[in-house]
């Protein structure tokens, strides 16, 4: 494999897309009563293919030169990223389709709105109100209902009012942790000119910001278990997500003493902390649904 293709599979971060499963766990452990074998499809679908394209497709276009998400030091863009992105698109789609049609209208929804985001024409990134809608629902919310569409959930149960209150959880969520992404590129996002919520709100303001939305989420997402009367998930989530809160209050303590502790390391860290942290929540309280059947 020559440079410029190695280059362009580096760039497709998909390590950094296992980030994201959370909502996938969640999804289930909201409704597990799916065909294993479909579940399994869907989350290679998703990672490997979707969120990888996702990844590919916006440093193409930003041609990052500081450090991104799972990459500290990223290569340079060539053309070869852009093939590559679109073999992913295709190879999506057409998987999908195996499952459902309306899987694959989603996952098709998902990358288009994925290359609003990033594509110069358009470039969503660009209006950090609009941006940020847009990523805390279709990363949160949608993909939420996708999972559960790919993977053989009733529509019934999918549109019941406590699934569609975890679904606002997932956009919750996302709310919270989104703008923590991007606090330590307020220097390379203002010389491109793309006004981000972390930007907008500054250092302070986008860990008020998320701590608040953190907040809550937990609330709505208690709130449902109680609905649902699930009271062990609570606790399940508590003890599982315990860890998140001790990271994020060591950042915000180190940030109080240093502004240079907003960095990219410890974003880094805080990332795979939570999203480790409430994988294995959720996936527990599968766990638990499943053995309780």
């Amino acid at each position: 494999m020559n440079s410029s293709w190695s280059d362009a599979w580096r760039l497709l971060r998909i390590p950094f897309s296992l980030f994201l499963m959370p909502i996938f766990w969640f999804a289930l452990s909201a409704a597990p009563e799916v065909s294993a074998g479909r579940a399994v499809a869907v989350f290679l679908i998703l990672h490997l293919l979707v969120y990888p394209a996702s990844n590919g497709y916006n440093s193409y276009y930003d041609r990052d030169e500081g450090s991104i998400g799972g990459l500290k030091h990223p290569p340079k863009v060539t053309q070869t990223l852009y093939w590559l992105v679109l073999i992913f698109d295709v190879l999506a789609v057409a998987l999908s389709a195996l499952l459902s049609w309306l899987f694959a209208g989603m996952v098709l929804l998902y990358l288009l709105v994925s290359k609003a985001y990033s594509y110069e024409g358009i470039r969503l990134k660009k209006y950090p109100l609009l941006s940020t809608v847009v990523v805390v629902i279709f990363q949160g919310a949608f993909t939420f209902a996708m999972v559960q569409v790919g993977s053989g959930v009733p529509e019934d149960r999918i549109l019941s009012t406590n699934n569609l209150l975890l679904a606002l959880v997932s956009s919750l969520f996302l709310c919270g942790s989104y703008p923590l992404t991007q606090v330590y590129q307020h220097e390379e996002d203002s010389r491109r000119g793309d006004e981000t919520l972390s930007l907008k709100l500054g250092l302070w303001g986008t860990f008020i910001f998320a701590g608040l939305s953190l907040l809550v989420a937990a609330g709505v997402l208690f709130y449902t278990y109680w609905r649902r009367d699930e009271p062990w998930h609570m606790l399940f989530f508590l003890l599982g997500t315990g860890p998140v809160l001790l990271v994020f209050s060591r950042w915000l303590y180190q940030v109080k003493q240093s502004l240079a502790a907003a960095n990219y390391e410890n974003t880094m860290r805080m990332n795979k902390v939570s999203s480790l942290c409430m994988s294995f929540s959720f996936f527990i309280i599968l766990l638990w649904q499943l053995w309780r059947g």
